[in-house]
């Protein structure tokens, strides 16, 4: 199913079962988080988080347990990829990530609109992501209106732990996008925050 928001971005959802789409999935999630992860987690880590997470496997499971995936679309490719479920009264966004030459064109405002969309949608009040604590992508959530509420160190298995800050934005406090400004904002002139 293809969603489209105001602006010139699609997202087209991905289904259970649909082995060329989650094998399309998995190797733009591969592709994006190598070139993110690597100098953040080192390669051994970052190799065992995509086979654990985001390999086709892992993907299908998560469609199946209630995962919402969709490819981010502009000018006719795939651009990045989302990942959204329904956890306790928050709507929690597991995954956001555009490809290196896609980012700081304003379109993670436009993609935490459609999940806050989704999140009200429903009824939930508010929605939850983890980040880890040296993705340079923390400034661009933060002026988005996302709060950090905690820090957490989870085990994830072979010696490896996720060590994020956990970040909230409350749907009632989301403020839809505005124009594109003339002159881009400090965190989007970098061009190497994962989403901005």
């Amino acid at each position: 199913m293809m969603e489209s928001n105001r602006r010139q971005i699609t997202f087209n959802r991905l289904a259970p079962g649909d082995r060329d789409g989650i094998l399309a999935m998995s190797r733009l999630a591969t592709d994006i988080l190598r070139e993110h992860y690597d100098p953040i987690l080192g390669k051994a880590q970052n190799n065992y988080m995509l086979e654990k997470f985001q390999s086709v496997d892992a993907i299908n499971h998560q469609l199946e347990s209630g995962y919402q995936y969709y490819f981010v679309r502009a000018a006719g490719r795939d651009i990045g990829f989302l990942a959204f479920y329904p956890r306790g009264e928050a709507m929690y966004l597991s995954k956001l990530y555009l490809l290196k030459d896609e980012r700081g064109k304003g379109y993670s405002r436009l993609i935490v609109e459609f999940v806050v969309g989704k999140a009200r949608e429903a009824s939930l009040g508010s929605v939850e992501l983890n980040v880890n604590k040296h993705n340079d992508a923390i400034p661009a959530y933060e002026s988005l209106g996302f709060r950090r509420v905690r820090a957490e160190k989870n085990d994830i298995g072979s010696g490896y732990f996720m060590d994020d800050y956990v970040y909230a934005l409350n749907v009632d406090d989301w403020q839809s996008p505005k124009p594109r400004r003339a002159v881009p904002h400090p965190y989007e002139r970098q061009g190497d925050s994962l989403w901005s």
